[in-house]
């Protein structure tokens, strides 16, 4: 039985992946982390969760290395840079759900967070952690910078057609709408009910978002070329899910099914992806760690559309950390995700 601590258990990407780590049949959460909460019982903060998984939160410096296997970071950015470090002195493998561990580079993450990144020198070891891409790299990480929820989305969406070199890097437009818990559980006015209720709000469009950095980063492994992507984020009246439009220019003629073909030759074998012959909807992935996805060309154009629907909150976080953890364990790589 492997051994999990929790650091930042109690927001909505906590305890999520608390929920998803209590149930699954191979490992044991011995440490639950809340500064703000710490010396309760989790199910005090949290009444749904199952009285069998209870457990005592504590502070991250509480935490006995040497009785973990893996520690997950769910906490703001820069807190997992600062101590990261120590849980790898001790051989305890880290997946951070956090943006530090995502960038290739200090200097790109600092020109998208405006902060300077206080361990460069383990970002050289750290994997981007999108399994159907990068499984084996996965399997052999100590270090697993776990993808932010709009660049799942995105990335998974445009690989196979990045891959086969069937459009036009320089031109992607991204229309990308997210549920409320996106933006975290701290108080913010913009996010008060009244704030969002019926409304659909943009915010950080064209080439602002600091999701654009990583999805750039990651596209031109892809692409071989450095992409441009116009990204526009949209904050919607739901509590989770995540559905990405992708416009892209097509290099060369190609139908419909041709290009359904590219994405099934990709992903045929991948157990999350799921293509589809109707529109991807977020309630059908809403609490799965499923990628819902749709192409089709638009006739009498050089166009063609993407449509990607996750769960900000399980694909696009605390699934996808389970994910990769299966993944570095040698466990399925379904395993207490279905």
């Amino acid at each position: 039985m492997v051994s999990a601590a929790i650091i930042g258990a109690t927001g909505y990407t906590g305890i999520e992946l608390f929920g998803l780590v209590s149930r699954h049949p191979e490992v044991n959460v011995a440490y639950a982390s809340s500064e703000q909460y710490k010396g309760q019982r989790i199910t005090e903060v949290f009444p749904h969760l199952n009285p069998a998984h209870d457990i005592s939160l504590c502070g991250s410096g509480e935490i006995d290395a040497k009785t973990i296997d893996v520690v997950f970071f769910c906490t703001p950015d820069g807190v997992a840079m600062k101590q990261a470090g120590y849980f790898l002195d001790h051989g305890i493998r880290v997946i951070d759900v956090s943006p530090d561990f995502r960038f290739d580079s200090a200097e790109v993450y600092t020109n998208w967070y405006k902060n300077d990144h206080t361990s460069p020198e383990l970002l050289a070891g750290t994997v981007y952690g999108i399994p159907e891409l990068n499984r084996q790299k996965i399997r052999e990480a100590v270090l697993i910078g776990n993808p932010g929820c709009y660049p799942t989305s995105v990335i998974l969406g445009l690989a196979p057609l990045l891959e086969a070199r069937a459009v036009d890097p320089k031109h992607i437009i991204v229309d990308a709408k997210s549920g409320v818990s996106g933006a975290g559980r701290g108080v913010k006015l913009r996010n008060l009910f009244v704030e969002v209720n019926d409304s659909i709000t943009p915010y950080n469009i064209g080439h602002s978002h600091r999701h654009v950095g990583e999805i750039e980063q990651e596209l031109t492994k892809l692409a071989g070329i450095q992409p441009f992507v116009i990204f526009s984020p949209h904050l919607t009246p739901m509590n989770r899910g995540i559905l990405s439009t992708i416009y892209v220019r097509l290099n060369e003629d190609l139908s419909t099914d041709d290009l359904h073909e590219i994405y099934k030759r990709k992903y045929v074998d991948e157990p999350f992806i799921r293509l589809q012959s109707c529109f991807p909807e977020t309630r059908f992935v809403a609490g799965t760690n499923f990628c819902d996805m749709k192409v089709q060309r638009v006739e009498g154009t050089d166009q063609a559309i993407v449509t990607c629907a996750i769960d900000n909150l399980v694909k696009g976080a605390a699934g996808q950390a389970v994910q990769n953890m299966n993944v570095m364990l040698g466990y399925s790589e379904t395993t207490g995700l279905l």
